[in-house]
């Protein structure tokens, strides 16, 4: 019964939307430049008509609520719009209409968020990417794009997701954890973060290194904290997540194609650039690809202090991937030559986890210190009692 009285204030839902639309055409008002207060005014006036003119049952509570959503799916992004509005959710995970999931202080829930039906999860993506110029039909059933606030969101329909529109944010906050914080949540030490300040301050290149979701941009926010305040810093990312209350930062960003294939700035084509802008230290917020090259080489040639993000399990890992990353961009050089690079570049290796309970965390601090026999030899400087 709970399902049915859903699926009929859904179809309400949907009724009304159509009815206010028209309605807004009728009198000529461009939701664009209409003040939002003035949309939620005349929506709450139309909607009362609606149900007046329907007789359709239904409380004042439920008629606020329906005016709530009604001006979600006019001005903003739908059903949506209040978990993009709480903080305490990281994630949004829409897997067609009817299963929406969130992630909350690392762990995945259920949401009671319904959207109508497989049109209804396009047309709010479509919304998105509306001020973007960016499309998505048939011929692009796949897109990368950024909310206003920052949030990142990829978006794919069918033919190519089976069970309907899939939608994935992630959401931007500027409230990144400080090291006090962190402490007190058990994610690291006095002592871990001791070890950190001091690779930052003496000018380590660092790599932070973790899966999905284990707090690697955050830890990167974190540590660039301590770089001193008169060197000047280069930030270069797919999508703008560093907040570095530093006074000398130039941010870079890359950019996709455009719809006829055109104009795509990669993050390889930024690093290169920034070497140009006199920068004491690089911040790439994740080595993905080719990349990895150009950072390598500014970290062997007067950029120290350098650092970076990768998605990798364990430190060990993250070498290999690195490795991996050199391989396919076209990286022409013997094994032996390739573990020299890594290990003349790059430092002091930061490893995250995230626990099954969500909890993320400091697993290991390793410093490089390559010999001829052993290019990757490493000492740990710090290591978590959960994985000693």
């Amino acid at each position: 019964m709970p399902g049915r009285i859903d699926q009929e204030f859904q179809e309400l839902k949907e009724r009304a939307h159509r009815w206010v639309v028209e309605r807004l055409d009728e009198e000529g008002i461009e939701v664009g430049r209409a003040k939002v207060d003035t949309i939620a005014e005349f929506v709450h006036h139309n909607l009362s008509q609606f149900i007046s003119q329907n007789r359709v049952p239904l409380s004042t509570r439920d008629l606020n609520q329906l005016s709530r959503d009604t001006l979600n799916e006019v001005v903003g992004y739908g059903p949506l719009e209040p978990l993009l509005a709480d903080e305490n959710i990281n994630d949004i995970l829409v897997n067609g209409p009817e299963d929406v999931f969130v992630e909350v202080a690392g762990v995945l829930q259920r949401a009671r968020t319904r959207f109508i039906n497989n049109d209804h999860v396009i047309r709010v993506i479509r919304r998105m990417l509306a001020p973007l110029g960016r499309r998505l039909d048939e011929a692009s059933p796949m897109v990368d794009a950024r909310l206003p606030d920052g949030s990142r969101v990829n978006a794919i329909i069918p033919p190519l997701a089976l069970d309907g529109p899939t939608i994935s944010i992630r959401k931007f906050t500027r409230n990144h954890l400080t090291a006090r914080e962190l402490i007190n949540s058990g994610s690291m030490t006095e002592a871990c973060l001791e070890v950190l300040i001091r690779a930052v301050e003496s000018r380590r290149n660092i790599i932070v290194s973790g899966g999905t979701g284990t707090g690697k941009t955050t830890m990167l926010n974190l540590i660039s904290q301590y770089i001193p305040r008169q060197e000047r810093i280069l930030t270069i990312e797919d999508s703008a997540e560093l907040v570095l209350h530093h006074p000398h930062v130039v941010r870079l960003e890359t950019r996709p194609a455009n719809t006829e294939g055109k104009g795509r700035i990669t993050a390889r084509e930024l690093v290169v650039n920034a070497l140009r802008m006199r920068p004491d230290r690089i911040i790439l917020g994740e080595v993905r690809s080719a990349e990895i090259i150009e950072l390598l080489q500014a970290m062997n040639t007067g950029h120290e202090g350098s650092m970076s993000t990768i998605h990798a399990n364990s430190t060990r890992d993250a070498l290999v991937r690195i490795e991996t990353l050199l391989a396919v961009s076209g990286y022409d050089a013997s094994e032996k030559a390739i573990g020299r690079l890594i290990g003349s570049a790059l430092d002091i290796i930061i490893q995250l986890v995230r626990r099954p309970d969500g909890k993320r965390m400091v697993s290991d601090v390793v410093s490089l210190s390559p010999t001829d026999a052993e290019p990757y030899h490493m000492d740990y400087l710090y290591r978590s009692q959960d994985h000693e």
